[in-house]
């Protein structure tokens, strides 16, 4: 390890010990504040059809984080401290508002990064103008490949996104392929024969299904494949047909985010389909938000779901000190949607304060390369990148220089996500 690193890593555990235990002097504005504070965009879907519930938690994680900083007199760019400003914008979950959110946090808010997510659709659409503006941009959350996997890429027909030169698009979290690749290993140990998904009609539905359909279908299962549109209320001409066949499928599994999910997965519970003595009930990682699903899935006792992020029995300091305020906010445990964009907002400001700019995007992305930090979600390393491009023959594209999964965490995946049941 160069002494490099290892003076950062130094440094950033010092800062995090500083954030856990800033003085009150520092929280009552005695800290000796720039003018200009730096401003970071926050995607939060805030409004229907969007995953309103979780957007509420990631805006809640975003004011926490920028407190914590804030409280230890912001970020520390050549000597001068800057107060951090994290501008949460409503992505509703969908393409046209994320490229407005883009569009709105260049040309007029004057952002220096970009945090979080949620909604593949709403990546996939802001992402193309960040990297036109050299906005390091660090998604927590959406799960579409395509976000990161090879970096230089063709989606839908449209252009890569870059050929050449600095590639400032990061993401924290999964990508689909990885997490298919649980579930479905998990379905064909259990020996299941005829699996039926309902996906949404999004850039994380569609993909999603189809990752989890190949490895399935190559395992001798039967998949058959019902397709809604987000904001849907009545699903009953869908179970019906489910009803209708002759034997009782296996499995459902719902790839439906948010409320409308939760409100799929109420009627299939209430028709009998799932969770039933003949079939399983595989809800999406939301579930593991304990609160939001019972107050919305009544009948959802005994459904299965994907966890996704640390569990409680791997959080460490940190962790444990936002969950103390989420449970205190919300109940339950802090899901991986309130660590996530937490910890996106820590590794921008550690990466300013490493690169010693706010302005310059291309140093920003190079000193978010070499971090190595323990944050909410555990350890963030990268292992490859600009600074050491040779991939070995085999691994997994998303982790790879341009795949830019940010980090190491998720290239193991089954450390970090497994299938939980949902008994009351």
């Amino acid at each position: 390890m160069s002494t490099f690193s290892r003076e950062f890593r130094k440094a950033a555990a010092l800062f995090i010990v500083l954030l856990l235990t800033a003085s009150g002097a520092f929280a009552d504005g005695h800290c000796d504040f720039a003018d200009e504070t730096i401003k970071i965009g926050g995607i939060a879907p805030l409004s229907p059809p969007g995953s309103t519930g979780a957007g509420v938690v990631i805006d809640w994680a975003y004011k926490q984080a920028a407190a914590d900083i804030n409280a230890d007199c912001g970020i520390d760019i050549a000597g001068v401290n800057h107060r951090l400003e994290v501008i949460t914008g409503d992505s509703e979950g969908v393409s046209e508002r994320g490229q407005a959110l883009a569009e709105r946090w260049i040309f007029e808010d004057d952002v220096h990064g970009v945090v979080g997510g949620y909604h593949s659709a709403v990546a996939l659409a802001l992402m193309k103008l960040t990297q036109e503006h050299g906005i390091p941009t660090l998604f927590a959350g959406p799960w579409n490949d395509n976000i990161t996997a090879n970096g230089i890429i063709e989606f839908e027909g449209r252009s890569p996104r870059i050929e050449s030169g600095v590639d400032y698009i990061f993401r924290t979290s999964p990508a689909n392929s990885m997490v298919a690749a649980v579930v479905a290993d998990w379905i064909i140990e259990l020996g299941l024969q005829d699996v039926i998904i309902v996906a949404e009609t999004t850039d994380w539905g569609q993909p999603a299904a189809a990752d989890e359909t190949v490895l399935l279908e190559a395992a001798g299962v039967n998949v058959e494949q019902y397709d809604i549109e987000l904001g849907t209320e009545d699903f009953v001409p869908i179970l019906s047909r489910v009803q209708a066949r002759s034997e009782p499928v296996d499995a459902v599994h719902v790839i439906v985010s948010g409320e409308t999910g939760f409100n799929l997965n109420q009627q299939m519970a209430e028709l009998g389909i799932a969770p039933s003595a003949d079939t399983i009930c595989i809800a999406e990682s939301v579930a593991g938000d304990s609160g939001p699903w019972w107050e919305a899935v009544p009948d959802g006792n005994y459904c299965a779901f994907p966890r996704v992020g640390a569990t409680p029995a791997l959080f460490g300091e940190i962790a444990h000190h936002l969950n103390d305020r989420y449970t205190e906010a919300y109940g339950g445990v802090a899901p991986s949607f309130a660590l996530e964009p937490y910890d996106s907002v820590l590794l921008i400001a550690h990466a300013m304060d490493l690169a010693d700019s706010y302005e310059d995007g291309a140093a920003i992305v190079a000193a978010l390369e070499t971090i190595d930090v323990d944050l909410a979600q555990g350890r963030y390393y990268f292992e490859y990148g600009s600074h050491n491009p040779d991939l070995p023959a085999v691994y997994p594209p998303t982790c790879g220089i341009n795949g830019r999964i940010r980090s190491r965490q998720w290239c193991n995946t089954s450390s970090r996500t497994k299938m939980r049941w949902m008994p009351r």
